[in-house]
């Protein structure tokens, strides 16, 4: 393969080892690895890689990854070596990691989160236990002694052959449930978990020291504000240079940037409270998903859920939930209402009730909102009785 310097590179196809393998050849000889998913359509891939290729050099830029997943317009995110490198002390103190340790990743190397480790292995010199497929299996991670992925990876990785070494979970990519923590700190599992995005890398981390006053804090060397309607900015050297060829959510005022998260800042604590554009208005209220969906998580019968507004004539929006239930549940929408109660205002609580067998995720975990819409929007999602 011919590498130019400062080009970003595609790549694709073949096991998760060996994409890792090609993408730290291409940064050795100076170009810019750029990771696909063979789940990807042909189609998709291709506008991602017609894009790349045709860019030409990008000074100074290291790694370029992508924020969309399976659906929406691709968005190139580039950054330098830097802006990944110089947080790796700070996360290698938060998992203790040494060359010694089998760092495990339940993404496949699309993943901006699954990436950083990758880069983060090699500077360290430790082994990767990489998925075989899309999803990391038991067997995949039988060596590790540390995780680094999504709380749906975790909860993946506790529901099968728990790894006998295995001591330290670095979890990102979405909220985490108190009771999957515990789970895991159940079986000596100590977990830090994170907040971050693709394009402004680590922003803040409980790290579990203080059980007392738990919560997210700003991630070491970053500093945070909330500014005007509840929008967090940040001021951090681990951030992207920006976009190939177009925009994105990263907006910058000075040295701050923000991707238009919001949240609450509390004596150092960080609540998230969602982002600025995925508010659902209704007759009566102003609803963050974020607050409903954490709500819906504490109930037994819920794994996961995602929280969106179907528009209604004449009321705005109606609060929809689509539930991926505990095996074995059976709830109604009823017992659902009943249960959140004592968790939400009449206002906050859905009107709409969906579920699927299982959440349509990115590769980094996420729920996969736009796709989910779609669904609903063609009616091939199954109602709640």
């Amino acid at each position: 393969m011919t590498v130019r310097p400062g080009h970003l590179v595609p790549l694709r196809g073949g096991a998760p080892a060996d994409l890792v393998r090609r993408a730290l050849e291409v940064r050795a000889a100076g170009g810019v690895p750029l990771i696909g998913d063979d789940r990807w359509s042909e189609s998709y891939w291709r506008s991602v890689r017609d894009r790349s290729t045709a860019s030409g050099p990008q000074p100074g830029q290291g790694w370029a990854t992508l924020t969309s997943g399976t659906t929406g317009e691709p968005r190139i995110v580039l950054r330098t070596a830097a802006s990944w490198a110089d947080s790796f002390p700070a996360v290698g103190a938060l998992l203790d990691l040494g060359p010694d340790d089998v760092l495990a990743l339940s993404s496949p190397p699309a993943s901006s989160l699954s990436l950083f480790s990758v880069t983060h292995a090699a500077a360290v010199g430790c082994s990767l236990a990489l998925p075989t497929t899309h999803a990391l299996t038991p067997d995949d991670a039988r060596d590790a002694t540390r995780f680094h992925g999504t709380p749906n990876g975790l909860r993946a990785l506790l529901d099968g052959e728990v790894p006998p070494r295995l001591r330290v979970a670095l979890i990102g990519g979405a909220s985490l449930d108190p009771a999957l923590r515990a789970r895991a700190e159940g079986l000596g599992i100590r977990v830090v978990s994170y907040y971050g995005a693709a394009e402004l890398s680590f922003v803040a981390v409980d790290d579990g020291a203080d059980p007392d006053r738990p919560g997210l804090r700003a991630f070491p060397g970053v500093e945070l504000e909330a500014r005007d309607d509840d929008v967090l900015w940040v001021r951090s050297p681990f951030i992207a240079t920006g976009y190939l060829g177009g925009s994105g959510p990263l907006r910058r005022d000075g040295d701050w940037s923000s991707v238009g998260d919001r949240a609450r800042i509390d004596d150092g604590i960080v609540t998230l409270l969602g982002r600025s554009d995925d508010a659902i208005l209704t007759a009566a209220a102003t609803v963050i998903p974020a607050d409903v969906e954490e709500a819906l998580r504490r109930l037994d019968e819920v794994d996961d859920a995602v929280v969106l507004g179907l528009p209604n004539a004449g009321v705005g929006s109606l609060v929809t939930a689509v539930l991926e239930l505990h095996p074995g549940a059976r709830p109604t929408r009823a017992m659902l209402r009943d249960a959140l109660a004592p968790l939400l205002p009449p206002t906050h609580r859905p009107r709409r009730w969906f579920v699927v067998d299982e959440l349509p995720r990115t590769v980094t975990g996420k729920a996969a909102r736009a796709e989910l819409a779609d669904r609903l929007a063609a009616g091939t999602v199954a109602s709640l009785d």
